[in-house]
Formats: structure tokens, sequence, C-alpha cells
């Protein structure tokens, strides 16, 4: 199972096994809050000033987020293998979880195809 959630909401038992899917570190957050930290599937910096600025819609955020990935599919099946054996919870910052790249990951981990490559 995947979920995702905002780093600065509470820690929860049910969090299961919790990765840190940002490129920079988060304010204020103590490193003993995550289990992992994959900052090379964060957005691009340049991805996400051109989608706070408005430069760009939702789905081709998507479509260049899911291009971003290209060269991590690795990291992203061990994701989805661990997934399958608990629940796994990606974290970022964004408060807007609809429109944040942990919910694309998300669904990716949990799709039957779970690699970027394959879309």
């Amino acid at each position: 199972m995947v979920k995702t959630k905002c780093i600065y909401e509470p820690l929860d038992a049910s969090d299961g096994y919790r990765v840190l899917v940002m490129h920079y570190w988060p304010r204020g957050v103590a490193k003993d809050k995550i289990d992992a930290w994959e900052k090379e599937l964060g957005t691009p910096p340049e991805l996400i000033e051109r989608w706070k600025s408005k430069r760009i819609g939702w789905p081709q955020f998507r479509r260049e987020y899911i291009k971003a990935l290209k060269g991590q599919e690795d990291k992203i099946a061990e994701l989805a293998a661990l997934a399958k054996t608990r629940t796994l919870t990606l974290l970022c910052s964004c408060k807007d979880a609809p429109h944040c790249h942990r919910t694309i990951l998300a669904e990716l981990l949990e799709s039957p195809a779970g690699s970027p490559s394959r879309r």
C-alpha cells in the first residue's frame, strides 16, 4: 500500500516506511521523522517554479515530472516492491496533495507497469 502525506503532518504508526521525496530537506524536520530520503524522486526545482508561477498546467506538470523520473526506474521498482510487503508513505512539504508530485509517484508505484518508462 502506498500513502502520501505532507511531511509537516504528525507521525502516525500507520505510516509504515516513510520516504521523503524532495530535492531539498524541509525546514524544521528532524531526520528521525523519516526512514529514507530519495531526493532523486523529487520534482526538479525548475519544474516546481514553472508550476507555482502558473506557466504550466497540471497535465503538463504531470508529463514533465514523469519524464524527469527517467533513469530512476530501479529506485521506483524497489519502492514498488517494498509497497507490496508493507505500507509506504511518500512525504514532501506540499499541502495540496491532489496537485503534488508525490501523488503521481504513488500512482506509478501502485500501477501494474510500475515504471515511468512504460507510460
